[in-house]
């Protein structure tokens, strides 16, 4: 198996150059291999584009939604909130997403709040994450 490297980040974008990333975009979609031992396989976060409040009944109906389009099965570990995220650049075409949670980070590093919906599942669709991989993809309107 080849070792892959993690991704080195070279810098963050500021909040204007966030702003326009996002014009047009409804969602990012990231999965990467789950941490927690004896869980799902996979760690999957979706980032909805706005920091409005979701209300709770519509919750699970998005979370359905995103499970049957991707054959996402047996989730767990469900995390639905507005929460800190930040836009670091790497070797990688477009921005990698950054869940922001230390305090102390995020009074240095440029952010916007969204919406996220984080959660353990597992999918034939993402056998990279199961090898170890991470990744993400940007859908717009």
């Amino acid at each position: 198996m080849q070792e892959m490297k993690p991704l080195s980040i070279q810098s963050y974008l500021s909040y204007n150059e966030i702003d326009k990333l996002l014009d047009g975009v409804e969602y990012i979609m990231m999965a990467s291999p789950s941490l927690i031992k004896d869980a799902h396989p996979i760690h999957f976060t979706i980032i909805l584009n706005t920091s409005d409040p979701i209300p709770k009944e519509i919750e699970p109906l998005i979370l359905e939604k995103f499970c049957r389009e991707h054959a996402i099965t047996q989730t767990s570990h469900l995390l639905s909130n507005l929460e800190r995220i930040a836009f670091a650049m790497t070797s990688q075409d477009t921005p990698m997403p950054r869940h922001l949670i230390d305090d102390t980070e995020a009074h240095t590093i440029p952010w916007k709040l969204l919406h996220i919906i984080d959660f353990l599942g597992d999918s034939e669709g993402f056998k990279e994450a199961k090898d170890g991989l991470s990744g993400w993809s940007y859908s717009y309107n």
